[in-house]
């Protein structure tokens, strides 16, 4: 999709000035991007193929924990799924930056369909064994490394810069609609028929974002220009984004929260079986709750007209508090509605990020930037999964959610200062009735020595 030999003889819809700004003008509405029938296409597809994969990772965590009774096992099964984001994600975002987005998205929707219903096919065969389990994650997360990037940087070919932050949060929109729905039906089907159904049925899912693709119109999709090959790319990226404090601190914050605050699978399998003492229905139920909470959350950010640093750091810290909440809930309901706020907080975390890092990124690194959020926010769950599966296992669940939302509050608290160091910011607390109690304001310059009085 590189742009044509009169590429420079007009402006193109999304040259470096105006990507360089988190307050660009947008067409207005919360669905506005819906207008563009590519991205229509692509949502539609997207829904379908979300909820057959929310199935697969009820399916999958439960399975394991079914075949082994270990927590730490569903945190390996994690790990593998995440480990190649960690290893080779930079090196997905090259490829996604020199190759046709659209192209590759075909290529790597078709593999994931093909991881699911292998699975499907040793479960309902009944010769599945957890190996296997922990084979097709690896092959999922390899397919991701390239996915992810060209997914994300796809969205504004589709709609175009001043649509990009209301896309991003339908996208995750769409997500945390297909999370309310395939919790819920995973539930049923396994407690009915068994996991090989679920799996089979993502599997298939993926025939929708494949048509939605095939079915575009090419000549609407807005130009890029493709980075070349060339030697260096993978330290051009990452020299690009370390230069930047807006795009090197929300990166450093997703990742703390991504290894340590995200790690559901372990917390949540471990209340029901260990705390609850519940079966995989009571499991989807508490995935479909953080769920709606996500949801609510997605859509606040579309109706949002600027990504801003400081709903960033709010939204980590708040996130944070409520994981340290829920962990000491006293009862299984309390425990389950402080989920919808948690979900609210870490969709708007995402969401924030990822916005803010597109728009302010240069379109001929934007996959790479995004790459290194992905790796990092995804890739770091390898790490941070074994250790939160260990903490878990052997002090409990309460304990291991306690740690991880204590890691990211402080995470929130160190980048916000740092954020409000770099921006040349200082915190100021005003405890007058009437007066902004905690505020961030612009750092007074110091006094020349010339300036300064002595009073007699």
């Amino acid at each position: 999709m590189s742009s044509g030999p009169g590429a420079d003889s007009a402006p193109a819809p999304n040259r470096r000035n105006e990507t360089r700004t988190t307050s660009l003008p947008t067409k207005g509405g919360t669905f506005s991007s819906l207008r563009v029938r590519n991205y229509r296409l692509f949502a539609a597809g997207q829904v379908v193929s979300n909820t057959g994969t929310w199935m697969q990772r009820i399916a999958q965590d439960w399975l394991v924990l079914s075949i082994t009774g270990s927590s730490a096992a569903v945190g390996i099964t994690t790990a593998l799924q995440f480990l190649p984001m960690m290893l080779l994600g930079l090196y997905g975002g090259v490829i996604a930056d020199r190759c046709p987005k659209r192209r590759l998205l075909l290529m790597t929707q078709a593999a994931m369909g093909v991881t699911g219903l292998a699975l499907a096919v040793l479960t309902l065969t009944g010769r599945v064994e957890v190996w296997h389990v922990y084979l097709t994650a690896l092959a999922l997360g390899l397919v991701t490394v390239v996915d992810n990037p060209a997914r994300q940087a796809f969205v504004v070919e589709m709609v175009g810069p001043a649509d990009l932050r209301n896309a991003v949060s339908l996208n995750s929109a769409n997500f945390q609609s297909a999370r309310l729905v395939g919790p819920a039906v995973a539930g049923v089907l396994i407690t009915a028929v068994g996991s090989g159904w679920a799996f089979l049925a993502n599997g298939l899912s993926f025939a929708a974002p494949i048509a939605g693709l095939l079915l575009m119109r090419t000549s609407e999709l807005h130009k890029v220009d493709r980075a070349p090959r060339g030697k260096g790319q993978l330290r051009e990226g990452l020299a690009y984004v370390a230069g930047r404090p807006e795009l090197i601190w929300p990166i450093v914050l997703v990742g703390f929260i991504g290894t340590f605050g995200f790690n559901f699978p372990i917390w949540l399998t471990a209340y029901v079986n260990d705390v609850f003492h519940a079966d995989a229905s009571t499991y989807g139920l508490l995935n479909t709750l953080m769920a709606a909470g996500s949801l609510v959350g997605a859509l606040l950010a579309a109706r949002r007209g600027s990504s801003r640093m400081r709903l960033l750091i709010g939204a980590a810290g708040a996130f944070g508090l409520l994981e340290i909440t829920a962990a000491l809930a006293p009862s299984f309901w309390v425990f389950a509605l402080l989920l919808v706020p948690i979900g609210m907080c870490g969709l708007t975390i995402n969401v924030t990020a990822n916005s803010s890092l597109q728009l302010a990124s240069d379109p001929a690194l934007r996959g790479r930037v995004m790459s290194l959020f992905m790796m990092v926010f995804m890739g770091g769950t390898p790490l941070g999964a074994p250790l939160v599966g260990w903490i878990t296992d052997a002090y409990g669940p309460r304990t291991g959610f306690l740690a991880g939302g204590a890691v990211s509050a402080l995470a929130a608290t160190a980048v916000g200062l740092a954020l409000a160091r770099a921006g040349g910011l200082r915190l100021r607390i005003d405890l007058r009735r009437g007066h902004r109690h905690v505020a961030f304001v612009p750092r007074e310059p110091a006094a020349r020595p010339s300036e300064v009085t002595v009073a007699a």
